[in-house]
């Protein structure tokens, strides 16, 4: 939704409190005109949590009536969105053809590929009405063999995502990969986890404990890991190997993340690659295909009712 930065404040992590926990990021606002997110990865000391190289809270945002999102079309490559909101809407529009708007419990899973140009908009109804806007979007990593895969676009509602509750209480919502002996139906291409925990104050929760790396943030609430607590908008990055039970201080919502590395990645605006040369080529593909008018055919082309488009931005 929005364009990377590596610039880190000094006060923007905490130092490991405990032996469960390696780090704690604390999530950098970021205004995105109207509206403002909170960015937690990729991170100067920690750019990756298994696949997962970007990890955006949005929201809570509350727009007037006639007010909303209008993210033009903008390219991707090599990577998988994913976007789980709690609040609100989003119109998903992209060069494959699809036209979805995705509601709270939803998941919208885009495939970027070998290249994929998509938009994002508060839907016509919204829009009117005026709404409230509440989410996570996160990119995954593809590894090296599906860097280049077709793009695809795959939405799942609500009741097809699997649900349990932990033996210390904790309502799970199973998003994307495996964890807990279920796997969801949402598509992935690498080992991976990806759960919203919904807990009350006094209930618990064990981290999944099969992947090497591993991470909880606190979407609002309070929980406590080894006796530290971590907090609304801050991303604990867990020891590989440690146990981890996680108690909540008071009612709570929490996303749980991780899975097994995928290697080094290059990042640079919408574009994410293991090979830099990659991204080089997908700048060119990007302004010839504006310059040519987004022809089909092209390595990108413009979501089916779209007149506009992001430019490539300046490299400084």
């Amino acid at each position: 939704m929005s364009r990377y930065s590596e610039e880190v404040p000094a006060d923007d992590e905490r130092e490991a409190p405990c032996k469960a926990i390696d780090l704690i990021i604390n999530a950098r606002p970021r205004d995105l005109g109207g509206f403002s997110v909170r960015r937690v990865l990729p991170y100067a000391r920690r750019r990756m949590v298994g696949p997962f190289i970007f990890f955006d809270h949005i929201g809570p945002a509350v727009f007037e009536p006639g007010k909303g999102i209008d993210v033009r079309p903008h390219p991707h490559i090599n990577l998988a969105t994913l976007t789980w909101l709690f609040d609100g809407g989003l119109r998903h529009r992209d060069s494959l053809g699809t036209d979805m708007v995705i509601r709270p419990g939803a998941v919208n899973w885009m495939t970027a590929g070998r290249g994929i140009a998509h938009s994002e908009r508060t839907d016509d109804g919204d829009r009117e009405a005026g709404h409230r806007l509440h989410g996570i979007q996160s990119w995954v990593a593809l590894p090296d063999e599906h860097e280049e895969a077709d793009p695809g676009f795959f939405h799942h509602t609500p009741n097809e995502l699997p649900t349990l509750t932990s033996d210390g209480g904790a309502a799970l919502t199973l998003i994307a990969g495996e964890a807990y002996g279920v796997e969801s139906p949402v598509q992935h291409l690498s080992p991976l986890f990806y759960l919203q925990a919904e807990m009350e104050a006094g209930t618990t929760l064990a981290a999944p404990d099969n992947y090497t790396e591993r991470a909880i943030y606190v979407v609002f609430g309070e929980v406590e890991i080894d006796g530290a607590a971590v907090r609304e908008g801050e991303m604990a990055v867990l020891g590989e190997n440690a146990p981890v039970r996680v108690l909540a201080k008071d009612r709570t919502r929490l996303m749980l993340l991780g899975g097994e590395p995928v290697g080094e990645r290059k990042i640079w605006w919408n574009y994410v690659s293991s090979r830099p040369d990659r991204i080089e080529q997908a700048k060119r593909d990007w302004t010839a295909a504006a310059q040519d008018g987004f022809p089909e055919g092209g390595p990108f082309t413009l979501p089916p009712g779209e007149h506009e488009h992001i430019p490539l931005p300046d490299d400084g």
